[in-house]
């Protein structure tokens, strides 16, 4: 167990790899980029899968769900425009790496999940290389009033519709970045909230994702 929590040089080499091959692809935030060259996405994986840790891809976690293409993580993050202190809401921590890509870019993150057992695992995982985000067991579409208004709402997973009470639960100038469609093909959406509570969307291109599902399990 030990030897998969380390984050040697060649791992770092490959993160760096991975860091230029998003650039190509037009990732240019540097706080973004950063992030990516800092988190150990190795350690986010089982461990069979841990040689394919920093090939841009994704890969299937526990609870029938996926660790997100780091080019999806990184186009993401970067419409989120994050700001040092920024108070972001995470709907599906799955494996908890866009958490902690979250976190590094100075975030303030409190992350909702449905799978318990995902939760379970991001709990133990993140503070353990650093990272501590607020974590909650729940159903997204609600997500956490309590601690709201955020600066900016991050969904991982395909949504059919924006959810209104995550708009409500949004700041005026607050963005919410998620992709809406059906369950095999999604449009990624940043959302504006404006002055009069009315939102502004900008589409971008199609991208897979599991889908979002109410409740908890």
């Amino acid at each position: 167990m030990l030897e998969l929590m380390e984050d040697t040089f060649l791992h770092k080499g490959l993160r760096q790899k991975l860091v230029e091959e998003i650039k190509k692809k037009g990732i240019t935030d540097t706080n973004v980029l950063n992030a990516i060259s800092k988190v150990p996405r190795h350690l986010f994986m089982d461990s069979s899968f841990i040689h394919f840790a920093y090939k841009d891809k994704a890969f299937p976690i526990a609870a029938n769900q996926t660790i997100s293409q780091p080019y999806t993580v990184a186009f993401q993050s970067e419409l989120l425009k994050i700001k040092k202190g920024d108070k972001v809401l995470e709907i599906g921590t799955g494996s908890g790496y866009q958490t902690a890509v979250l976190l590094e870019m100075g975030a303030q993150v409190f992350t909702i999940e449905r799978h318990k057992t995902l939760v379970m695992s991001a709990q133990t995982l993140l503070p353990k290389i650093g990272y501590r985000p607020k974590f909650f067991y729940g159903d997204g579409f609600e997500g956490l009033p309590t601690y709201a208004p955020f600066d900016k709402i991050l969904i991982t997973a395909g949504a059919p519709e924006i959810p209104k009470k995550l708009i409500e639960q949004l700041k005026i100038g607050g963005l919410l970045v998620l992709p809406i469609g059906n369950d095999q093909e999604q449009t990624m959406t940043l959302v504006e909230k404006k002055d009069n509570g009315s939102v502004e969307k900008v589409e971008f291109g199609t991208f897979i994702f599991v889908p979002m599902l109410k409740g908890k399990v």
